[in-house]
This record gives C-alpha cells, structure tokens and sequence, in this order.
C-alpha cells in the first residue's frame, strides 16, 4: 500500500512540476488565396487558415499566396518568396497599434488597412518602408537588392543613403544593402534590368494573377505587362494576316470568271428572234416563251443581287 501511495505521490509531483503549456500564438489574419503551394510555421497553408505573430510564410517557385490581416490590410505573397509577421499589436477598435512585417526575399503587394498609417511599417535588408495610406508592390532580391513601386497613396523609403518619397504613382526606387538609393522615377524594363530578375514584379508583369481588389491597383501595369512584349521569335500577331494568300484570293480571275457566265448566256434570248418570219404561229405559245424568257432574266437578277449581298 505504502508503494502505492508513494507512486501516486510521484505522480502529482511531476504534473505539478509541469510547465505550463506556451500561449498560443496570438492570430494576426488568414489566407484567402493559395496557390501551388504557401507553408506557414505548421505546414501547408489552405484558404481560410489562420496566420498568426511571428509565423514566416514561404511560397514555392510558383506558389502565391494572399492574406487579410484583422484591420483589412492586404498582403499578396509571390512566387519564391519568405515573410515573416514580426509584430502585430491590435485595439479593439478594428485596427492595429503596431504591425510590421519582414521581408527575406522575394515579390509583394501591400494594401493599407483601416490603421493609422504610422502604425505600419516593412522591413527589408536595404532599408525600410514606410506607409503612407498606400497600396505598392516590393521585390527584395537574394543579395538584398529592394524595389518599390507606388501604386496608390504615397510611401516612403529609407536606408543607409537616406530617404526618399514616392509621390506619383508607378514611382519607383531601388535601393542596395550598402546604402545606395536611386532618386524616385517612372518603373520600366531597365529596371528589371537592374534588378537581374525579368520576374521581379510579376503582379506588374502579368506573370501572376491576383484576386479581388488586389488585381485592380496596378496602375495598368506601369508599362510593365507582357502584353506590351514582343511577341516569341520576333513575330507580331498582326502581321500573320498580311502574310496569309486567303484574302487575295476575291481578286483572282478564278473567282471573278463565275459571276461573268451570266453576261454570256444573256446572249441566248437572240435566238428566238431568227424565227421570227412565221407569222401563224400561236400567240399564246410566243408568250410563254417570252415570260419564260423573263422569268429567267429576272431569276438571273436577283441571282445577282443575292451574290452581291453574300459577297459583302
């Protein structure tokens, strides 16, 4: 009995002696779209998942994921990318004292929430941004190299170099780990150029696609839509027409010889006339001819017409 009880004593021991289990994480938004594949601390990620302070989310080469915080703000995640949710500090107003996000690597787009505008603030490894009622895209390449692009609002970039403002949208600056920041100017190719990556803004680019309100701040691309591509192998959609025999063909003598055998076989009523010495002969059967002879002219017309209307 004495063993018994001693075990038991044992037991109350150790789960007393227990730590206590961690709080849970405390819940920031949630997915509202997955593509391909978006991991978050737990694994896997699928719509309608929380995401929660502190998780990194990673996306595959071709995985895009985008996200709702608690205030409404929007965060889209690109192909190849890694973010981590570094603070996040919520009133029961609806909005948040504090939220701010860092950026490894990758493609992004950011939509303000209900917020105040200085309670928002991004983290990459050349500088930080600054959010100014705003909706932008961001690239942060793998030697750190960062990229913004306004699209709505006004934002602000600073780094080791200093501070710059984009004011109008499809501004951009591109800013490097040593303190180098371009003056803000109009995106383009060279900029891609610059950051070694065709793909650096593909919500720009059209290289992907996103949903809901997301997919109409892109200020129409900036210029920088593959629609506005050359086309593969240097050949233009609108020049295959010009290169293609089909229309030449109306101008052919092959199809205008058919409409032209009515004209020679117009000839034919002069047939009738040679006769025409007989006088006894029956009146009533000249008329038939004669309407005959109408009837078929005026079939021939109208056969005319309807080929004209069909050749319009």
């Amino acid at each position: 009995m004495s063993c018994l009880r001693h075990a038991a004593t044992v037991a109350l021991s150790v789960v007393l002696l227990a730590p206590l289990p961690l709080k849970a994480a405390e819940t920031v938004g949630q997915a509202v779209l997955i593509r391909t594949e978006v991991r978050g601390a737990g694994g896997p990620l699928v719509v309608d998942d929380p995401v929660h302070r502190d998780e990194q989310i990673r996306t595959s080469i071709s995985g895009l994921g985008q996200f709702t915080f608690r205030d409404g703000t929007k965060l889209a995640v690109g192909a190849g990318s890694s973010v981590t949710i570094d603070k996040f500090v919520f009133d029961d107003s609806g909005s948040v004292k504090k939220l701010t996000i860092n950026a490894a690597k990758g493609t992004f787009r950011w939509m303000s929430g209900n917020s105040d505008h200085s309670a928002y603030q991004i983290v990459t490894p050349a500088g930080t941004i600054g959010v100014r009622g705003t909706a932008f895209d961001f690239y942060v390449g793998a030697n750190g190299m960062t990229a913004v692009v306004l699209l709505n609002g006004a934002a602000q970039f600073c780094g080791a170099g200093g501070c710059r403002q984009l004011k109008e949208q499809c501004d951009c600056v591109v800013a490097k780990r040593n303190g180098e920041i371009s003056d803000p100017r109009r995106v383009n190719r060279d900029v891609l150029k610059k950051l070694g990556n065709q793909r650096a803004l593909p919500f720009l680019s059209g290289d992907q696609q996103l949903s809901g309100r997301m997919g109409f701040v892109g200020g129409g691309g900036c210029g920088l839509s593959t629609a506005t591509k050359d086309p593969p192998n240097g050949i233009s959609p609108r020049s295959a027409p010009a290169n293609n025999p089909a229309p030449a063909q109306p101008n052919t003598p092959s199809v205008h010889s058919a409409p032209e055998s009515p004209h020679t076989q117009a000839a034919a009523p002069s047939t009738p006339e040679t006769p025409s010495t007989p006088k006894d002969h029956d009146h009533h059967h000249d008329r038939g001819d004669h309407d005959d002879e109408d009837d078929q002219g005026h079939d021939r017309d109208n056969g005319d017409r309807d080929g004209g209307h069909r050749h319009r």
